[in-house]
């Protein structure tokens, strides 16, 4: 596969501050938050699931340790966050494909994957729809994509405020319900849901479902 040579946003902001993105997302309850997302799909076994924007491959390792007869495959754009992904995967003998590659252009072939995950990275495009698209595509029909991302931070109280302060305001300014699903609508996918809320450290998580069309 080809090397993408467009620009992006790493998970940690900077390029500089990846190895504190684990410690963070940890300290904030990110790992509490990615496990509810998985209890909430209810993998089968011989699924195949994919992980957009797996950063340094927390919920993939997560999915592939409980889910030990799913196929894992993981992908984002940073080559450093994939290469911790993968010490992660062979430090737990787990056995993950991961892929450099951008959302909004998947490089897979259509129909491919029972379901896909999304795990606090829709907030860093400027295009979601465009990524939502492509995951409609590559979902097989009557697939399920899971999402868990923060919301719009104008809710105000402290959790407002560190959220301005922690995240581009131009980055969430439409991750609000309502225009979450309205997108997830217009990229083909059906039935698109709000499943719960919760609150972390640095603003409010809301988890989505939505459905590729049979």
């Amino acid at each position: 596969m080809s090397q993408p040579s467009r620009s992006y946003l790493p998970a940690a902001g900077f390029h500089w501050t990846l190895p504190l993105y684990d410690p963070l997302v940890r300290l904030m309850g990110g790992d509490a938050v990615r496990a509810a997302l998985l209890d909430q799909a209810a993998l089968r076994a011989g699924e195949r699931v994919l992980d957009i924007g797996c950063g340094t491959g927390t919920l993939a390792v997560l999915i592939k340790r409980r889910y030990p007869q799913v196929e894992v495959t993981g992908l984002d754009p940073d080559p450093s966050a994939l290469e911790r992904a993968a010490r992660k995967a062979r430090r737990a003998s787990l056995s993950i494909r991961l892929d450099r590659g951008f959302s909004d252009d998947l490089p897979y072939e259509d129909d491919l994957f029972d379901r896909v995950f999304s795990s606090f990275m829709l907030h860093h495009l400027d295009e979601k729809e465009a990524t939502l698209r492509e995951v409609r595509r590559v979902l097989k029909p009557g697939g399920s994509f899971h999402m868990l991302d923060f919301a719009d931070p104008r809710s105000g109280g402290v959790h407002g405020r560190l959220s301005h302060l922690v995240h581009s305001s131009k980055r969430l300014k439409d991750n609000n319900e309502g225009r979450m699903l309205e997108l997830m609508k217009r990229a083909g996918l059906v039935t698109p849901v709000t499943v719960a809320e919760r609150s972390l450290l640095v603003g409010h998580v809301a988890y989505y479902q939505a459905l590729a069309p049979r």
